[in-house]
């Protein structure tokens, strides 16, 4: 799949569990005067930390500043990047249109998360002075460029000498439970947690927190969540807090005391 009056990108992002990283793969592909492809891959060491929707991300934003580098924007009208992230290409037109007006919040008030990569993509995108579209593909598809690309990020995470994106406190999980996002509910009730991992979310100035519930009498006991809150508490203590009513936007309301 590609388009011969573009600048066809293709991009792919990868993560390791164990240890914690990712990767980034990049093809450019331009069609020639002779109705060739013209091919050229952009090899990147990878991030510690990351996660895959970092990755993919990350990849778009590397692959739209090396071409403009090396001037292949400047030989097209438009450039379309080819990705299996259905997350980007859900969407990349709310992080242009929509999320900037709503201070990078869900219409529900929770935060986006990686909002500054993706106002580095816009930035990216509108820096390039052409349209800029995002495809989907099938990830590990017969398409010989997605396949490229998926081989070269997982390389990429192999050597993954570069910082993290994002500055995440972690602390070792007591429950047996993953995360499940929305498995406790906002009631407005009082409730004990142990903090597990906090990251600082700079855009809208708010801390994120996963957490798991340590009351043994709440019916949410050893589940483990995501919640927000202007409050600083520390990963790896335990706390007796108050959360707000909103599921759909959870937040600590009040800190009681650390247990």
């Amino acid at each position: 799949m590609v388009i011969e009056d573009a600048l066809n990108i293709y991009t792919d992002g990868s993560s390791f569990q164990s240890p914690r990283a990712g990767g980034v793969g990049i093809r450019f592909v331009l069609i020639g005067s002779n109705g060739n492809e013209k091919i050229q891959d952009i090899h990147s060491p990878g991030y510690k930390n990351a996660t895959n929707n970092q990755m993919e991300l990350q990849a778009c934003i590397l692959a739209l500043n090396e071409a403009m580098q090396l001037q292949l924007t400047s030989r097209v009208n438009r450039v379309i990047i080819f990705t299996d992230s259905q997350y980007i290409v859900d969407n990349y037109k709310k992080a242009m249109f929509e999320w900037p007006k709503t201070k990078w919040c869900l219409r529900s008030g929770r935060p986006v998360i990686n909002a500054e990569l993706w106002k580095a993509l816009v930035k990216c995108m509108r820096k390039t002075g052409l349209v800029v579209e995002f495809k989907w593909i099938k990830g590990h598809s017969k398409n010989a460029h997605n396949r490229a690309v998926d081989r070269m990020a997982r390389e990429s995470a192999r050597i993954s000498v570069n910082s993290p994106l994002s500055l995440v406190h972690v602390r070792k999980k007591l429950s047996s439970e993953s995360v499940d996002i929305g498995s406790v509910e906002m009631l407005g009730q009082r409730i004990s947690i142990r903090i597990i991992t906090s990251e600082y979310l700079s855009v809208q100035r708010i801390l994120k927190y996963k957490y798991e519930v340590i009351s043994k009498k709440s019916k949410y006991y050893g589940n483990v969540d995501i919640i927000f809150s202007e409050h600083l508490v520390d990963e790896g203590h335990s706390y007796y807090v108050q959360v707000n009513n909103e599921t759909s936007n959870p937040r600590i309301e009040r800190v009681f005391r650390e247990l």
